[in-house]
Parts: C-alpha cells; structure tokens; sequence
C-alpha cells in the first residue's frame, strides 16, 4: 500500500509539472487584490486545470488604465467569466470554424479579444460587414479598446497597453489565447519557422483589393445591384470593409488564419500560433488577431451565440488551482524600462522587463520635485500609461521604486 501511495504522489506531482506549461503560466493572475476601473478586481482571478483543459477566471478589467470612450454609452463591468481553452489543441480536419463577432479569444490578463467586424453592415444586409477597427475607432481609449453594450471591454486590434508593440529586439511574449487552444503572440518573430534567424515583425497575407467599386466579393463572387456596397469614397474608403481585403497565399509570413506553424520560446518543439499583425507605422493592420477562420478545433461553450453568453463554464471535470510563478531569481539584475510615446503630448506608456520584482510605485515628478501623477502596484510585463494632457510642457522624471529597486526616466511633455 505504501508503494502504491508514493507511485500516486509522484504521478500526482508528475501531472502538476506538466500542467504548469505556458497554457497555464502565462496568465497574469491578480494575487495582490488589485483593482482597475470602477475599482473592480483586474486581470485573472484564477487559473485551474485538469488532464484537458485550462480554466481562467476573469472580470474582464485588464490592471492598466482604460476610458474614457469618447462618443460611447456604454461603461465597462465585471463579467465574471470562466473560459475554458484545451490543453492538447487539435488542428481542425473538417471545415474551419469561422470567426464571428464577439470574444474570439482572451489576452493573457483576461480582457477579451474581438474579431475585426463590428455588429453592423451596409444596409443591414449582412454583406460588406463594417470593419471595427474603423468604425468604431473613435470610441477607442488610449490602449485600443472600449466596451460593448453589456459592458464587455474589449480589443479588436493590438493591445498597445499590454506589451511592447516597438520593441522589434525580441521574439514578442505570449499575449493571448484563442478559442482553439493556440496561443496569440505579439507582433514580432523569428524569421524562420525552425526558431533560427532574426527577429521581424510578422506581415499578414491579407491585403486590400484592386477594386474602383463594390460589386463583388473576394471570391470572385458578383453580386445583385440590391447587395452592392457604398461607393468608395472619402466617407466610405477602401479597407472599411472586411471584404474590401483579399487573402493572398504567401503575401506575407501568415497563413488565412494570421498565424503559422514554428518554434517560440516557450514551444520550442513547435506549435500553431496566430500573431497580432502591425503596418510599416506599427498601427494595427487586418485582419489584426485572427483571420476569418481559427486553426484548430474549437472549445464552443466560449462562442457567443444568439441568445447565449459564452464564456460562463461549469467546471465538473477534477481541476487543480495554479499557484506557482516564475522561479525567484537573485534580485541583482537592474530595471530595464521601456518607454513609448517620448516625448510626449498626451500621453506615454512605460513596460518593466520581466524580473523578480514587483509591486512598484510609479511617479510623475514636474521640475520642482512635485509629484504630479501616480501608479501604485505596478508590476513587471505590464503596459501603463500617464495621462499629459493636461501637464505644462517641460521636462518630468518617471520614478519607480519598490522599496527595493529604483529607477529614473526622463520623460519631454510637448505642447
């Protein structure tokens, strides 16, 4: 019998190892009881897993700044979800899933990823569907997201907030995973899918059409006079549409999903992923997260469907909840921050390379050796940003500090 129990104990610990690969890991779990908007708890409440699949609890409110949405009515609330995403992705055999509208995968802090279409099409004919990003940029805060009717915050693009979309030096982080199991990585790469080469930053495959107006899809489809589009104009420009792109085979390094087959990091062996895809100017560029289809075998209870909520699971199945981190190294290594948006006229973003510290206090110090502008919490891999806008223009000091290491940034504020 004693046998038996110490083969189990080590089969047991066995199982755990495993489990804690990047599926489970990469989450940014709140440990602290941090809050963000309206004081609601932010980032992942819980991450728990079984033998097949990663549960993730989460409000939906990332630990960053978000709002204001200009023009929008809508507020941003706890959501309360608990998405599932499975352990062994399976690539899809049969017909690709489309991806609809609505949560179409989750960032790795727990706000949701939504598709490039928005709820709307021309004429309401639900043939050129409007294109989110360009019609509903206006509403978009600071860090490229807003929220939808019942409150669910959301990006359709990029998360600028989350992690460097400028730094082209490294193989960009795990920032998400989609509903398939596979994980989102930010915008840059290996140039080889065997994980050898320089880093670049991955081009999507699709492009806009050679079209003067629209009266077919890309397929090659005519169309009736009843369902053609706008005329193309300043009002309604090419690319505010999704079926104003093509897919291009081989146009750039992605495949009609966003994503390829390669080596990473953290899967080093190889795995799918998809990438957020980003122009010349490191704007977000279509299809932005995933193309019109995932990859691979979808979890469906995430999917919204009419009538129904995605993304509310009952666990039934044996989970055991993630509790361990990154491994503490020794604390000699020096803050390496990165600063975007400098100088700046409304607002700048600062992101701590990953380290063995965390809980930092972020401050804004004018000339004078006023603070003016404060963060508290502030962890390592997390994108945060200081509102300018109202500031005289000068020269300002970003001072973080943990009690334990501190760091100083010059920071322009221009009018």
């Amino acid at each position: 019998m004693k046998h038996i129990t110490l083969l189990s104990l080590a089969l047991f610990a066995s199982l755990i190892g495993f489990a804690q690969g990047p599926e489970v890991s990469t989450w940014i779990r709140n440990t602290t009881g941090a809050t963000g908007y309206a004081g609601i708890p932010s980032n992942v409440q819980l991450v728990q897993y079984s033998t097949n699949n990663v549960y993730v609890s989460a409000t939906c409110i990332p630990g960053y700044s978000i709002g204001p949405w200009t023009g929008s009515p809508n507020v941003a609330s706890n959501q309360n979800f608990v998405y599932c995403f499975p352990r062994h992705p399976q690539p899809q055999t049969g017909a690709f899933t489309k991806v609809g509208m609505g949560h179409i995968a989750v960032f790795s802090n727990g706000v949701s990823a939504f598709s490039a279409t928005d709820a709307r099409s021309y004429n309401n004919r639900n043939v050129w569907l409007q294109n989110g990003y360009y019609f509903e940029y206006v509403s978009f805060d600071n860090c490229l997201g807003h929220p939808q009717q019942f409150g669910e915050y959301h990006h359709h693009a990029s998360p600028k907030c989350l992690y460097s979309t400028t730094d082209s030096t490294h193989h960009s982080p795990i920032i998400g995973y989609a509903f398939d199991g596979y994980p989102i990585y930010g915008a840059y790469a290996y140039t080889d899918t065997n994980g050898t080469g320089a880093i670049k930053r991955m081009r999507s495959s699709f492009k806009l059409r050679s079209i003067t107006d629209r009266t077919s899809l890309p397929d090659g489809t005519s169309l009736s006079s009843a369902d053609y589009g706008p005329a193309i104009s300043t009002s309604f420009p090419l690319g505010c549409y999704i079926q104003d792109y093509e897919y291009v085979a081989h146009y750039g390094d992605l495949d009609e999903h966003n994503g390829r087959w390669c080596k990473t990091p953290e899967y080093p062996a190889g795995t799918y992923c998809y990438f957020v895809t980003l122009n010349d100017s490191l704007k977000p560029a279509f299809p932005y997260i995933l193309g019109n289809t995932y990859y691979g075998v979808v979890k469906a209870g995430n999917l919204d469907s009419p009538g129904f909520h995605g993304g509310h699971f009952t666990i039934t199945d044996t989970v055991v909840t993630y509790t361990s981190s990154v491994p503490v190294l020794a604390n000699t290594k020096a803050l390496s921050v990165l600063i975007e948006n400098n100088p700046a006229s409304d607002y700048f973003h600062f992101f701590i390379q990953p380290i063995a510290e965390n809980n930092f206090e972020a401050q804004l110090i004018d000339a004078t050796g006023r603070v003016v502008s404060q963060i508290d919490r502030v962890q390592p891999t997390i994108s945060y940003t200081f509102d300018v806008r109202t500031l005289p223009a000068g020269i300002y000091t970003l001072y973080l500090n943990n009690g334990n290491k501190q760091h100083k940034e010059k920071i322009e504020v221009r009018r």
